[in-house]
């Protein structure tokens, strides 16, 4: 059972970078945008996303009711250790589910509505940079384990430095580029035909910037001597899915330039798993690197009892919000595979 739990850990946390990085990635499409294109932009996201934008967090809901059930002794260290960036990830999803609704549902239309819109697009920003910088810092081996024999260290040592580095930063990057691309990928199927050519060409432009930060950041890993980097360039699996990445790019460009709407996203959704499995394949099951050595997730792990109980509940669960949510994209015409 507990590779059924696994499972849907997996699955939880590739559907949050599909979905929710790709609503990220509308508010930083925003941002960068002219004028006239943000007005564009603006309109197309509340067209595309106001139905479901609730929906796309629902899976870091699951990741964290599973660690906290499932993997007690992984979650302890993961909260404890970055409650800081942990925490103005969720400010900035609160903040950015505020903006989100008043700049549309507000009743009364005044100066408010600037402020909304730029908090809409800061904390888009803002969000996933810290939850890259949280996957990042947990690879990045400056994680500090306390215990009964730590010596006293100041708050900094602890609960800054683990997050605040180089590593962590460029992978908080690389995510933020990456829902960039997610939502131009997206968009180019929503858009209004005349407007397309807008997110065809940031689409490009946020490829590239993803390819470049993803190389930055592996080199700087490499050169800084993070652990990650060691396993990750020592993998055949890894090394693998890079050179299959690299060489679907090219039809990955080709569909959208040519605005093909199913494929693009085929291609998008298959490059985000290839990146997954890249980055958690070589360092599974040990998922957190510490100045000490890595922890294994599977070490004290919940009971059997409760393993079984939560695996069954997950199938369930899943038995049921799964059809609901291709009910949901279907409904509001977001899944383009069953049509023309």
């Amino acid at each position: 059972m507990i590779y059924v739990v696994l499972f849907f850990l997996a699955f939880s946390l590739l559907l949050y970078v599909l979905l929710a990085g790709a609503d990220f990635g509308a508010g930083i499409l925003e941002l960068f945008s002219s004028k006239e294109n943000q007005a564009i932009t603006k309109k197309t996201v509340y067209r595309v996303m106001g139905p479901v934008w609730e929906a796309n967090h629902i899976w870091i809901i699951i990741m964290i009711v599973i660690l906290w059930v499932g993997f007690p002794a992984y979650y302890y260290i993961l909260m404890i250790s970055l409650h800081v960036p942990l925490t103005l990830m969720l400010l900035g999803i609160t903040l950015r589910g505020v903006a989100f609704v008043f700049r549309h549902y507000d009743a009364y239309q005044d100066k408010s509505q600037l402020m909304y819109d730029w908090m809409f697009k800061i904390s888009s920003l803002i969000t996933p940079i810290f939850l890259g910088i949280t996957f990042g810092s947990l690879l990045s081996g400056n994680i500090i384990m306390v215990n009964e024999t730590t010596p006293q260290l100041s708050f900094k040592s602890l609960y800054i430095d683990s997050w605040l580095n180089g590593f962590s930063i460029l992978t908080g990057l690389f995510f933020t580029a990456l829902c960039a691309f997610l939502s131009s990928v997206l968009l180019i199927g929503e858009a209004e035909s005349k407007n397309r050519k807008i997110y065809v060409k940031k689409a490009i432009v946020a490829t590239i910037i993803v390819v470049l930060v993803g190389f930055v950041t592996i080199c700087y890993g490499f050169y800084d001597g993070v652990p990650f980097t060691r396993n990750f360039l020592n993998n055949s699996i890894t090394i693998t899915a890079i050179i299959l990445s690299g060489l679907l790019l090219y039809p990955l460009w080709i569909s959208i330039k040519n605005e093909r709407r199913v494929f693009s996203r085929f291609f998008a959704g298959i490059q985000v798993l290839l990146i997954l499995t890249a980055a958690l394949v070589p360092i599974f099951p040990n998922m957190i690197f510490t100045t000490t050595g890595s922890i294994n997730i599977l070490h004290q792990i919940a009971p059997n009892s409760v393993i079984k109980v939560l695996g069954i509940s997950l199938i369930i669960g899943g038995a049921i919000i799964l059809p609901g949510l291709f009910h949901l994209l279907k409904s509001f015409k977001m899944i383009k595979i069953l049509e023309r």
